[in-house]
């Protein structure tokens, strides 16, 4: 063989050993991502693995790992080239969870108990049929280019629901969606979360003033971190919210057994409200305090579908769990579109549904009250256009927001709900020209 040749093959290996050892550490979280992701997804929405691949798994370094899906067992594993598998299981009403090596996954095996009594009124108040209306102030036609201008190719849009006035203005899916199809909200669970708070409170079981009761934190300086400093994501502990590498964030999300302590164990960088700092460790944190205001952990599982998500009709949701039985409050909402729309309508109702009031109604003014240092785009739990972020859209909207897109936008001023599902955000996804079209289309 022409030494040349076997200078450069020498080389190739060399690089690819080098390659490999640097990005080695990685494995663990792609492998993780990879298995977890196919698991939610063929388990809670019914995906084919072929479909979660292509998509969902279809991003920087994740698409390198090869996923399969255990129907009997169900379970998704994912590898990188033979390396560093991962298993995910999947638990009635807990959905799917990474295995850890130092937790036995049949420790916190019980499930909520759920009520799915259907309501008898037309959606979005129940799960009667939609009732057609027509509003003599919609350009039908604009709407409906504002709806294929966000279902281009390379916008990536799964799902859009318009809810104007209580009615259905207009709705879409792609191929292999429909409307029962559930959808992960990644960090619009951190909305839901943040409302259970709000019940709590309007249930005189907290108040978001309250110190964090961790013993922990009662030696030093954390002793006066509060429920209302958490919610508002300006602690002042040290988080590093970076998907892009090995951070405090996906460790905690793909090696960690209890999510709920990853951001308990944080060092103080600045006193409370010195800062603004987005924690998904946070939400998990405020999980894990909420457990602690019931006796029973069976009363924990149950309540957010008791005071919330069964309450207003949304049985598409379920709430994943980690390993030992914690709420994933920053990120593993799944529900389906209408059931995220009627999430916003609650809120456009300001906390009531059909006559009952699930939170006072100045929580509004709570969550959209813009937080310091945020710039005005972030509240309590929720995301704000206060300061005219998207310039082309009423300062009122609030809304909550997820990775790769998923958004519930609330828009009081023009009673106004818009829900949008996808795999792209900023800048493929264009959410003040998505919005800005559909307000054109009401007169």
């Amino acid at each position: 063989m022409n030494k040349n040749i076997k200078r450069l093959i020498l080389l190739l290996i060399v690089i690819l050993i080098t390659v490999v050892a640097w990005q080695y550490p990685k494995l663990n979280l792609i492998s993780g991502f990879a298995a977890k992701s196919t698991a939610s997804s063929i388990y809670i929405a019914g995906r084919t693995l072929s479909s979660v691949a292509e998509n969902d798994n279809n991003v920087p370094l994740v698409k390198l790992a090869t996923s399969k899906y255990d129907v009997s067992e169900k379970k998704g594993m994912a590898a990188v080239l033979g390396l560093m598998e991962r298993e995910a299981v999947c638990r009635d009403g807990l959905g799917c969870v990474l295995i850890n090596g130092d937790i036995d996954v049949d420790l916190y095996t019980q499930a909520p108990k759920r009520t799915h009594n259907n309501i008898a009124l037309p959606y979005p108040f129940g799960h009667e049929k939609a009732v057609d209306t027509l509003f003599q102030n919609v350009d039908y036609k604009q709407l409906e280019k504002a709806l294929d201008h966000v279902f281009a190719d390379t916008v990536k849009t799964r799902t859009v629901l318009v809810l104007y006035k209580d009615h259905i203005l207009a709705e879409r899916y792609i191929s292999g969606f429909d409307e029962s199809t559930p959808i992960l909200g990644w960090s619009m669970t951190k909305s839901i979360l943040g409302t259970l708070y709000g019940i709590l409170e309007y249930q005189g079981k907290l108040s978001v003033a309250d110190p964090v009761p961790l013993p922990s934190w009662q030696e030093d300086e954390r002793r006066d971190i509060t429920l209302n400093h958490l919610l508002r994501m300006q602690s002042g502990l040290a988080w590093d919210e970076d998907y892009s590498t090995i951070s405090d964030v996906t460790k905690m999300l793909f090696m960690e057994s209890n999510m709920a302590a990853s951001q308990a164990k944080k060092e103080v960088v600045a006193p409370p409200t010195d800062v603004w700092n987005y924690s998904s460790g946070t939400s998990n944190l405020l999980s894990g305090l909420m457990r602690t205001k019931f006796d029973k952990y069976q009363n924990y599982l149950n309540f957010p579908y008791k005071a919330l998500i069964d309450r207003i009709g949304m049985h598409s949701m379920i709430l994943e769990t980690d390993l030992v039985g914690n709420f994933v409050g920053s990120s593993y909402g799944w529900a389906n579109t209408r059931d995220w729309g009627r999430f916003g309508q609650l809120y456009l109702h300001k906390g009531s549904w059909n006559g009952e009031q699930l939170f006072d109604p100045n929580w509004i003014t709570y969550i959209t009250t813009p937080t310091r240092h945020s710039d005005g785009v972030y509240g309590a739990h929720f995301w704000l256009n206060a300061n005219g972020k998207f310039p082309d859209v009423p300062r009122d909207m609030y809304s909550a927001n997820g990775y790769q897109g998923q958004h519930v936008f609330i828009i009081p001023s023009m009673d106004l709900v818009v829900i949008r599902t996808g795999l792209a955000e900023e800048p493929q996804f264009n959410t003040n020209t998505f919005l800005k079209e559909i307000l054109q289309a009401i007169q």
